[in-house]
């Protein structure tokens, strides 16, 4: 990774989870449910590039904003997605025992306890928004409509939904393949972008450019994942490979080959680029974009 991106990642990093610290801070040694507490902060302290809360606080500088503007947002966004993560990882979703080179967190606590941590960080993110000092109610009503949308039925869960019932189906093709991706994994990187722009204060057409933009990185990121679970190793990914072919799963390299695949996420990453022409002071974007969608496959 070039050390200029390395760099402002790592400082977005850290200041996403030291505002992630402040918000899972409670006294509840005494607590019965503190085993929740700790589950949650288990799975928000896992190792992670953080790339949903980077593109929050990144298109809010693009547009003007401060950083301090999308701190709420960014640790919304961070917590949502562990929630996915801690949900997906369960016996019955994707059953798998790792996430970022750690037991997963029903494995380092129980089924009970991970399904409940899940809940509660499903729930927490649209508080922290509600109370952060910062925001107009404007800002805040915009983001929570925002972040609730692409989190449901026509957003990431939805899109869970439907890749578990592609598991028993033969019909799937390259269409119902990317509506599921669209929702499953575009819909928070899409969501992350457009709060930025929120917390910017921009207009809607830059919140509408940034919805393009995510959606291309949002399937390209999908494929190369696909393509990554076939020719990488667990120890590169931190969690394991193969486990699409396991569980009989239809993706874009089962459907269209490696080479295929390949040509798909260049073409969505040259469109994703381009978009991004749209917006000043682009150049870690750009670089971020080539970065995460030139992964080594």
């Amino acid at each position: 990774m070039d050390n200029n991106i390395k760099s402002t990642m790592n400082m977005y990093a850290r200041a996403v989870e030291d505002n992630l610290k402040k918000y899972t801070q409670a006294n509840m040694e005494d607590l019965p449910q503190k085993t929740l507490l700790d589950a949650m902060k288990y799975s928000l302290e896992a190792p992670g590039k953080r790339i949903r809360p980077v593109l929050v606080y990144e298109f809010c500088r693009v547009c003007g904003g401060k950083q301090e503007d999308a701190a709420a947002a960014a640790c919304a966004i961070e917590m949502l997605h562990t929630f996915s993560l801690i949900h997906d990882d369960l016996p019955a979703m994707d059953d798998d025992d790792f996430r970022r080179g750690r037991p997963s967190c029903h494995k380092a606590f129980t089924q009970a306890a991970a399904v409940l941590a899940g809940d509660e960080l499903a729930i927490l993110p649209f508080q922290i928004i509600a109370q952060d000092e910062r925001l107009s109610s404007d800002k805040k009503v915009a983001l929570i409509a925002d972040l609730s949308s692409s989190a449901g039925i026509y957003g990431m869960i939805g899109g869970q939904m439907i890749d578990v019932e592609n598991e028993t189906r033969t019909d799937i093709d390259v269409d119902n393949l990317t509506y599921m991706c669209s929702l499953k994994t575009g819909a928070l990187i899409s969501t992350s972008c457009v709060m930025g722009c929120i917390c910017a204060g921009a207009d809607k057409k830059k919140a509408d450019l940034a919805r393009q933009y995510a959606g291309k990185l949002g399937l390209a990121f999908q494929i190369v994942d696909d393509i990554l679970d076939v020719t990488s190793t667990t120890e590169e990914l931190g969690k394991p490979v193969g486990s699409d072919e396991e569980q009989n799963k239809t993706t874009f390299v089962t459907l269209l080959g490696i080479e295929k695949a390949r040509h798909m996420a260049d073409r969505l990453t040259s469109e994703a680029l381009e978009i991004l022409n749209n917006f000043d002071n682009n150049e870690f974007l750009i670089k971020l974009t080539n970065e995460l969608l030139t992964r080594r496959y």
